[in-house]
């Protein structure tokens, strides 16, 4: 029996393997959700003062939006560590890094007090955070895939996509926390709150890392001899196609979820007039519910296949896109919680669920990391954080209407879809090209 499957096998090491992987996870996406929920709230005043709120609020959007063309090349960085050294150690540094950008964010001057200086060093803060995000993911899912029984892929791979929705669950509780003080306790140093007390939840993510082996598939591959020298050559050489699979699939992904849970913050609050308390429960609400339901589809998928699971996702995220808006411009409480419960709690899940199993299956061990990181990274900065900057502009651009907006997702759907649909036929022309080019069996190839 080999190792991997002597280390899948034991229920003890899984349960550790699960809680390492979404420990970490959260707790980065904590860090990186908190930005986001400020950048809503209240960065365009601190940091980006302007006499036009609807600028104000675009130039605090950007710098959560630009911060994502940073990811890939963090992506790159920690994916050749994690392809050619291993995915614990890469994952240490990244959470690391994040921790102490965020930290820092927390301790900043403000544009009132030092001027230009204060959004600069804010966007170089928010840097750090996208290069340590960058290769975070990665090491994060494939911690658990790899460890993961042949027939619980699904589920397990589903567990670090839950670090998601647990980190913006803890950011939109902190945020909801701290804007319970007065308005000018919050303004002054109430916001500063939920960056300085991250610190304490790094030291906890690093210390139950601490004690995890690397994956056994990267034991085994570094053992044989099997690592790539040069992971981003081998993987744009022989997995270019599925690249573009990876892209296809995460646009759909990650565009939605800032729509559903960021701009709809600032969509509620200002465009409707509906209380800030109201909107920020209700994210918190579909983060939990979310978070219940990507278990579950991650399970479904061990059952009817990734890309069922992920397709019928799609189909679910383009029908609700409309009615989305509509419920929110009902202007009703309980409209708000039912229009991000639905998009988040049920459209959502499917896809989020499963796009980290689904990218893995198209890539080798040897440069399994860098591919599904150059997939995903290259997909949030084309769809992610531009997101709600583009929502902002479209709905400034046509005089408040939500439709334009709608219709962007109705686009990113199809393509995704597209992408999920032909990756099967991509796999096994990419697998025969490789078996030609070195002269070996396919199933050598698939392993």
């Amino acid at each position: 029996m080999s190792s991997q499957q002597s280390a899948v096998g034991q229920p003890a090491t899984n349960r550790r393997v699960l809680i390492g992987s979404l420990s970490g996870s959260a707790i980065e996406w904590f860090d990186f959700f908190l930005y986001a929920t400020a950048a809503a709230l209240i960065f365009d005043k601190q940091f980006f003062p302007n006499d036009d709120p609807v600028i104000s609020l675009m130039l605090s959007y950007l710098s959560l939006s630009l911060t994502f063309f940073i990811r890939p090349f963090g992506g790159i960085v920690f994916s050749h560590i994690g392809d050619r050294i291993g995915r614990k150690k890469t994952l240490v540094i990244t959470l690391s890094m994040m921790g102490g950008a965020t930290v820092a964010i927390g301790l900043l001057p403000t544009y009132a007090q030092v001027g230009v200086l204060a959004p600069i060093l804010l966007i170089l803060c928010r840097v750090v955070q996208g290069l340590a995000i960058g290769g975070e993911w990665g090491g994060a899912l494939l911690l658990a895939y790899e460890y993961a029984p042949k027939n619980r892929r699904g589920f397990f791979g589903s567990v670090p996509q839950t670090g998601v929705t647990i980190g913006m669950l803890l950011s939109t509780i902190a945020f909801a926390l701290v804007s319970m003080l007065p308005d000018g306790a919050f303004e002054a140093w109430g916001w500063r709150l939920p960056f300085i007390a991250s610190l304490v939840l790094v030291f906890v993510g690093l210390w139950i890392r601490k004690g995890l082996a690397d994956t056994p598939a990267f034991r085994e591959a570094k053992k044989s001899g099997n690592i790539a020298k040069l992971p981003i050559k081998d993987t744009l050489r022989d997995h270019w196609r599925s690249v573009l699979v990876a892209v296809g699939a995460k646009v759909v992904e990650t565009a939605p979820f800032y729509i559903f849970a960021t701009f709809v913050v600032s969509y509620a609050t200002g465009t409707l007039d509906m209380q800030q308390s109201v909107v920020l429960n209700a994210v918190s609400a579909g983060a939990l519910v979310s978070t219940i339901s990507i278990l579950l589809m991650g399970s479904l998928s061990d059952r009817l296949g990734r890309s069922t699971v992920f397709l019928g996702g799609v189909v679910l995220i383009a029908a609700f896109a409309a009615p989305f808006f509509l419920l929110l411009d009902l202007r009703m409480n309980w409209a708000v919680y039912a229009a991000v419960i639905i998009s988040l709690g049920v459209a959502w899940p499917p896809v989020t669920a499963t796009l980290g199993t689904l990218t893995s299956e198209i890539f080798t061990t040897r440069v399994r990391y860098t591919g599904v990181t150059l997939g995903y990274q290259i997909g949030a900065a084309l769809a992610g954080g531009t997101a709600p900057l583009l929502a902002t502009w479209l709905l400034a651009r046509f005089d408040g209407a939500w439709w334009p907006i709608a219709a962007y997702l109705v686009v990113l759907a199809v393509i995704s879809f597209a992408a999920v649909a032909v990756s099967g036929r991509v796999v096994r022309k990419e697998t025969a090209a490789i078996a030609r080019r070195e002269g070996i069996e396919k199933t050598e190839v698939e392993a």
